[in-house]
């Protein structure tokens, strides 16, 4: 019996890549007003490589993106001869935009019935956040991969959300709206939905 449903937020909740070019831009925009030093070296563009490719090297600290991405902004810093205090200001500017999302209409109505059924969780590796967003009423838990100390798919993360959950097992249903192949090298869902207003059907299946 289906105890209770956990959602990944970013591409299933809302359309995560126009948020994050967006917060990226609005950073850029930031960094040229306040520390132009840093948008001399580096155009939009190259910035965006940059930030790829120092996250790329830091695989161990891929679970805790927020750590990540300020060890980052100090190597901009450093590199431009700023000193820390742009650290959390900068980051807040895009945390701030990171969140600017706006949920798919079918996302809050499947919120909306099936919290009515079930307990429903959140599992994300990134930092967005419901309560901010102004969806948290929806969620009776958030199991974050910077909290759990792993990201998914590492097992770890999905150990927390079971116990948060009071569950003893799991099932898997992945959104795929484009119709694509199963993009992980892991064993695929159990059931695939093309959007969520197909939830709640699929869930008779288990």
């Amino acid at each position: 019996m289906i105890r209770c449903i956990t959602f990944d937020l970013d591409d299933t909740l809302w359309a995560c890549t126009p948020v994050i070019a967006r917060a990226e831009q609005r950073f850029y925009d930031w960094l040229d007003q306040h520390y132009p030093r840093i948008t001399e070296r580096y155009s939009y563009e190259a910035m965006i490589d940059d930030r790829i490719a120092y996250m790329r090297d830091y695989p161990e600290l891929h679970h805790h993106l927020t750590r990540l991405r300020k060890q980052w902004l100090h190597k901009l810093a450093t590199e431009a001869g700023y000193d820390d205090a742009l650290v959390e200001p900068g980051f807040r500017v895009f945390w701030l935009a990171r969140n600017e999302v706006v949920p798919f209409r079918e996302a809050l109505d499947a919120l909306e019935t099936l919290g009515s059924l079930y307990r429903i969780g959140a599992i994300t590796n990134g930092n967005a956040d419901v309560h901010h967003i102004g969806i948290g009423h929806h969620f009776d838990f958030v199991v974050r991969s910077e909290e759990a100390g792993a990201s998914k798919p590492h097992p770890d993360i999905f150990r927390q959300a079971l116990a948060q959950a009071g569950a003893v097992g799991l099932r898997t249903v992945w959104v795929n709206a484009e119709g694509g192949p199963w993009p992980l090298e892991t064993a695929g869902p159990d059931i695939t939905i093309r959007g969520l207003d197909e939830l709640e059907r699929a869930l008779d299946f288990f």
